[in-house]
């Protein structure tokens, strides 16, 4: 029962058939989005989804059962650990929110698709490793944000109340400078001065229209050079490295299995060539 379990997990037929599940079960909570379409055929999206959870309980037997006298080790894989959570919060009580939390669990179902194929766990991997890195970049660029929102309040203040009236104001509208989304209207209003430039329906909060021209290019520019070039190609750099980290880590693990399969090749060609030259012995004789 344990081996032809481990060659049921290990053949690409079941893997390839987990896969399509997980694809179907995104597909239904999809179709859950549209209210008259799930009410209209309500029995058989549930007959369907009851089906899927029960495909990802038989899932999680067999690869019990592969583990043989260690079952627990099962548990030792985090993705099996993330399987299992899935399946096992389908069966807890919900109370009155419970309609809910089954479409966001059938939602977190989607999710079994990274383990279900190799180079997605890869991905995630190497973005779970370049966390620490990520967190190191993001403080160099909360101190970027924080110079230049003490700067922008300070140098345009007046002109501007809407993007830099305060600091937690001039940070948000330097979030959409460094987002790029119509970063050159703010620009601009500091450039020519709010009467002239972006106040024309709330002329009202405009109350002293100093440009500066130079002053404000230099200082919009510079910061989306500093913020969304430099520190967007740190962030890259950072995924990358954790990339190839995640790539050797794989080849790693893939080492030790060729190097087995190289040993019991070898140990065949020799069992093999004894046979033949025992075979060539009693011709002889």
């Amino acid at each position: 029962m344990v081996e032809f379990c481990k060659k049921i997990t290990q053949s690409n037929i079941f893997k390839n058939f987990i896969t399509v599940v997980i694809l179907i079960a995104a597909i239904l909570v999809g179709i859950s989005t549209y209210d008259q379409f799930s009410l209209r055929h309500q029995s058989i999206l549930s007959f369907l989804n009851t089906l899927i959870l029960l495909v990802f309980i038989l899932e999680v037997f067999i690869k019990v059962i592969a583990e043989g006298n260690k079952p627990w080790k099962y548990f030792m894989d985090p993705w099996n650990v993330f399987d299992f959570s899935i399946v096992f919060a389908a069966f807890l009580p919900f109370g009155g929110s419970s309609v809910a939390v089954l479409r966001l669990l059938r939602l977190l179902r989607v999710l079994k698709l990274i383990n279900a194929l190799p180079k997605l766990q890869m991905l995630v991997g190497a973005l779970l490793r370049s966390i620490p890195s990520m967190f190191y970049v993001s403080i160099l660029l909360s101190l970027l944000f924080y110079i230049y929102a003490v700067a922008g309040v300070f140098f345009f203040g007046e002109n501007d109340p809407v993007h830099f009236r305060n600091l937690q104001t001039s940070m948000l509208s330097l979030f959409r400078v460094v987002t790029l989304e119509d970063w050159t209207d703010i620009m601009y209003i500091n450039m020519y001065g709010c009467e002239n430039y972006g106040y024309d329906s709330i002329m009202s909060r405009c109350t002293a229209s100093t440009g500066n021209k130079w002053g404000a290019a230099i200082f919009f520019v510079s910061f989306v050079l500093i913020g969304t070039m430099i520190f967007l190609n740190l962030f890259i750099g950072v995924i990358m490295t954790g990339m190839d980290e995640a790539r050797s880590d794989v080849e790693a693990k893939n080492k030790p299995k060729k190097s087995v399969d190289l040993l019991e090749l070898e140990s065949k060609v020799d069992e093999i060539s004894e046979m033949i030259s025992r075979l060539k012995i009693k011709n002889d004789s």
